[in-house]
């Protein structure tokens, strides 16, 4: 009785959650949609008040992307402002959006993608029918490009079984789930535009292993670089070790992963997993046993874990203690790198401020 009124609460808190996410998206993306219209109004205006027109404007936009993109973020390219331009030229709004009590003749079901895909269809006509389309159907922007490379809407005027034509195309739609709705590059771009950092997690992390990375290969202890984020496939679901190394004194794979934050058993859980894999898959009858290394840091602590199969604790004797970095070695080349990085976005944020 307990897991039936559990599953019916998390289905409705699922909901819940799935529909929040669809109206912050929904709301997102109109006001970038809005935005870039606006945007390229006001390159148009500025636009003609030059005396040469194509060279001013050419030295206007690259001037413009120079300066917003080292404030905003990289989705102020020349080429996108350019489609900013295109956008106001293409969708006249009639003065609707510098007008509140105006209609808003922008659609909010439509991404800036769609509109972008759009500015290729030179034919007023066909934009508004694939306008139409798009928000009756819930075209994706990957079906939009696809029945605008077909040539969709002329196939549709000339065909006399117009029915069979668009069978064909809703066979090959393919529904827009809810959950990747905000996965749209162009709103991810626009909703950090104030964050200002040169690093994002994603990054920092990515920042630490490379310099990881350097750091074992110069060690001169026999590391020999395999791969960074090593994709290992079991049982239909993907895994990615940080890095892989061969050491040739030793004769056996080291592998290696980051942990920003605290170290769980599910970490310890998933080298063990690598750990196996690479005994399994990977190594020769050669190779000695595969070792793994967890590097974890906290904002007091940074920890060190080896990972090895239990029949293999051999490892940590004699000859291996001699060819792999000591636990100091680790703990002080990961703090005196995450000092160093934090340091670097400080000075950055600063710089952007001032």
């Amino acid at each position: 009785m307990m897991n039936l009124k559990t599953d019916t609460i998390y289905f409705e808190i699922k909901t819940v959650i799935e529909n929040a996410r669809v109206q912050a998206y929904k709301a997102i993306n109109a006001a970038m949609v809005q935005a870039y219209w606006h945007i390229g109004r006001l390159i148009v205006e500025q636009d003609q008040k030059g005396e040469t027109k194509a060279e001013y404007g050419k030295a206007l936009i690259k001037e413009l992307s120079k300066r917003l993109t080292h404030d905003f973020g990289k989705g102020f390219t020349v080429t996108n402002l350019n489609y900013m331009r295109q956008f106001y030229l293409t969708f006249p709004i009639d003065h609707a959006l510098r007008d509140q009590s105006a209609p808003n003749t922008l659609h909010p079901e439509l991404s800036w993608t769609h509109y972008r895909l759009m500015l290729k269809v030179e034919n007023p006509k066909a934009r508004r029918f694939y306008i139409q389309e798009c928000i009756e159907s819930k075209w994706s922007t990957r079906q939009l490009e696809r029945q605008i490379n077909s040539f969709y809407y002329e196939r549709l005027l000339s065909s006399q079984n117009k029915q069979a034509v668009r069978e064909e195309v809703e066979t090959k739609a393919i529904t827009l789930r809810r959950e990747n709705l905000i996965k749209y590059p162009y709103v991810l771009e626009f909703i950090e535009l104030k964050e200002n950092s040169v690093f994002l997690e994603k990054d920092f992390e990515a920042a630490l292993i490379g310099k990881l990375q350097a750091f074992l290969l110069e060690l001169g202890k026999g590391f020999a670089f395999v791969a960074r984020q090593q994709r290992i496939i079991a049982d239909g679901e993907h895994f990615y070790v940080d890095l892989v190394f061969y050491n040739y004194l030793l004769k056996c794979f080291v592998l290696i992963d980051l942990k920003l934050g605290k170290l769980t058993h599910q970490d310890i859980g998933q080298m063990d997993f690598y750990v196996r894999y690479y005994e399994n898959e990977i190594k020769t009858e050669t190779d000695h046993p595969t070792i793994g290394i967890i590097l974890c840091s906290e904002k007091n602590e940074t920890i060190v874990k080896y990972s090895v199969l239990k029949e293999s604790q051999q490892l940590f004797a004699s000859q291996y203690k001699l060819y792999l970095p000591t636990e100091e070695e680790l703990i002080h080349e990961l703090e005196s790198e995450l000092l160093h990085l934090k340091l670097e976005t400080q000075e950055h944020s600063k710089a952007i401020k001032s």
